[in-house]
């Protein structure tokens, strides 16, 4: 087991290592299933590509890039990330990917990601973490509710994936309006518990 940097009921969350390159996570990102909303699978990724994210992530502090792992057998699921990170504006994007496909519908995607921005909010010192996805991804859209992100605005036909252009819907999560899940209030900018 590697060294966990958050940690909650099911799961931690660990810095990324040379270790995954060799497990599924590049995988994941060639599966088409996986990243059906998002982005990747337009070219093949490999383990020079997903090296040089990870040389990248980890020498970079605006980049908070984590692994998500289930605590009960100690395997890899998916990917979290706090990334953009802006420390003028105290601003972050929020990404996800959950890759190991048996691990999807469990829970751990909304358990990994309110551990993170509870983090962001409080360690980092964020106002603001945001993200996008497409108006086809449902769930994503249902983890952003979860995660007390509003809808912010549509950017029209700004993905290309299975042949159409689609929309991205952009939501964003102000610290106190996180923080109000958890029924902490923000008196001047400390947390008051």
């Amino acid at each position: 087991m590697k060294t966990p940097f958050l940690i909650s009921e099911k799961i931690y969350l660990r810095g990324l290592c040379e270790q995954d390159l060799d497990g599924d996570y590049i995988a994941w990102l060639n599966d088409a299933d996986v990243c059906r909303f998002n982005s990747h699978h337009v070219f093949p990724y490999g383990k020079k590509a997903a090296q040089s994210y990870l040389d990248l992530v980890t020498a970079n502090p605006a980049f908070l890039v984590c692994a998500i792992v289930r605590k009960d057998n100690d395997k890899h699921i998916g990917n979290i990330a706090l990334q953009n990170i802006n420390y003028i504006s105290r601003s972050a994007e929020y990404a996800i990917i959950l890759g190991d496909k048996n691990s999807w519908g469990k829970g751990y995607a909304k358990e990994a990601s309110m551990m993170l921005l509870k983090h962001g909010f409080l360690e980092l010192n964020l106002h603001r973490v945001y993200c996008g996805t497409s108006v086809n991804n449902v769930a994503m859209q249902k983890l952003a509710g979860h995660l007390m992100m509003k809808e912010e605005g549509t950017r029209r036909q700004a993905l290309f994936k299975h042949g159409q252009f689609v929309d991205i819907i952009d939501y964003g999560v102000l610290r106190e309006e996180f923080l109000a899940r958890f029924n902490q209030t923000v008196v001047q900018g400390a947390t008051v518990f």
